[in-house]
């Protein structure tokens, strides 16, 4: 396995979905605390990632939220634990942990599913600009 950093919060996201690349631009506006960094599924790194976790990313079509040496979860989970960490407004949406991860599932899934249709995809994954640049690794 590559070095990783180990203070951060790793987020593996699809990197040719518009609605992915938008909620990655979300989060590193509202990471306050600059814990994540990013890296796409399709990328080198995310493979070895998944790789390294045992995750299919052709049976399982999710973002994936890895704490090296600590954790990883994925699809409403995953979505779930990245907003805990903005605070205010975002704390709200902490209700939808009382569902249970079978249903919650069934809705993340659901929107993974048309993805492409509702909110179009790219030919390439997202470059970052320089002033994001050394959140993705």
């Amino acid at each position: 396995m590559i070095d990783l950093p180990t203070n951060k919060k790793i987020i593996l996201f699809d990197g040719v979905c518009n609605f992915c690349n938008d909620a990655v631009l979300k989060i590193i506006r509202y990471d306050k605390k600059n814990q994540f960094v990013f890296a796409s599924l399709q990328s080198e790194i995310g493979i070895e990632i998944t790789n390294y976790l045992g995750i299919d990313t052709s049976k399982i079509d999710s973002i994936v939220l890895y704490e090296p040496n600590v954790s990883y979860d994925i699809k409403s989970s995953a979505a779930l634990k990245i907003m805990n960490e903005f605070g205010g407004f975002w704390n709200v949406l902490q209700i939808f942990w009382a569902l249970p991860e079978g249903f919650r599932n069934i809705v993340y899934d659901f929107i993974a599913k048309n993805r492409y249709k509702w909110f179009g995809k790219k030919e390439t994954c997202m470059i970052p600009t320089k002033e994001i640049q050394e959140k993705f690794i």
